[in-house]
C-alpha cells in the first residue's frame, strides 16, 4: 500500500469514528470525497481539503486532527443542504446513490 493510500485510510477511518461514513475514495490513492465538492487529497505530507475555492491544509501526521477539522465542516454543510441536491442526486444517479454525495 502506498504512502498515499495508508493516510488516506487513515483519515478515512478517523472521519468514520466521527460519524462521517459516506466518504469514499476517487479515482487515485491519494483523494477522498467527503460530501458535496468537500474533499481531501494527501501530498507532499500534508492532508489538503478543499471545498470550492476554499482550501486547508493539515499536517500529514495527524489524521485525528484533519478529520475533526472536515467532519465539522461536513457537518456545517450537512445543515444546510443546498435545495438543489436531492433531485440532482436521483435525476444522475438514481435511488441507488442513497446518501452518498
Amino acid at each position: 500500500m502506498s504512502e498515499h493510500a495508508e493516510a488516506i485510510a487513515r483519515l478515512r477511518a478517523d472521519l468514520a469514528g466521527l460519524g462521517v461514513t459516506g466518504a469514499y475514495e476517487v479515482g487515485d490513492d491519494g483523494t477522498l470525497s467527503v460530501w458535496i465538492g468537500l474533499v481531501v487529497r494527501f501530498r507532499d505530507g500534508f492532508y489538503r481539503w478543499q471545498e470550492g475555492q476554499v482550501k486547508r491544509r493539515h499536517l500529514g501526521t495527524d489524521p485525528k486532527g484533519c478529520a475533526i477539522r472536515v467532519a465539522r465542516r461536513y457537518g456545517e454543510l450537512q445543515a444546510d443542504v443546498p435545495s438543489w441536491w436531492d433531485e440532482l442526486a436521483r435525476s444522475l444517479r438514481g435511488d441507488v446513490a442513497g446518501d452518498y454525495p
